[in-house]
């Protein structure tokens, strides 16, 4: 197997294996955060907007997790950087 196309395969699928991670954990996070959030505003309904307010900005930060996951898959499928180096090793 050439080098050109094992970095390929190994890029697909760790861009698979990243994504498939990447979601999985901030979404079972979002539940969890979501579900607590729900339980504290039907015990306390007067803090419903502090609740809620921080509740916003803690799944900005989850989700962010899940960004990130995303834009390394997309590196690793459309920019990688090892490419250049297997290219120039190869002589192709």
């Amino acid at each position: 197997m050439e080098n050109i196309s094992l970095i390929a395969m190994l890029s697909i699928i760790t861009a698979g294996f990243t994504i498939a991670i990447g979601s999985i954990g901030p979404a079972l996070g979002e539940a969890r955060a979501v579900a607590q959030a729900l339980q504290s505003i039907a015990q306390q309904p007067d803090e419903a907007g502090t609740i809620t307010r921080t509740l916003f900005v803690g799944l900005a930060m989850i989700e962010s997790t899940a960004i990130y996951c995303f834009v390394v898959t997309m590196i690793l499928i459309f920019a990688n950087p090892f490419w250049d180096y297997a290219i120039t090793a190869t002589g192709v």
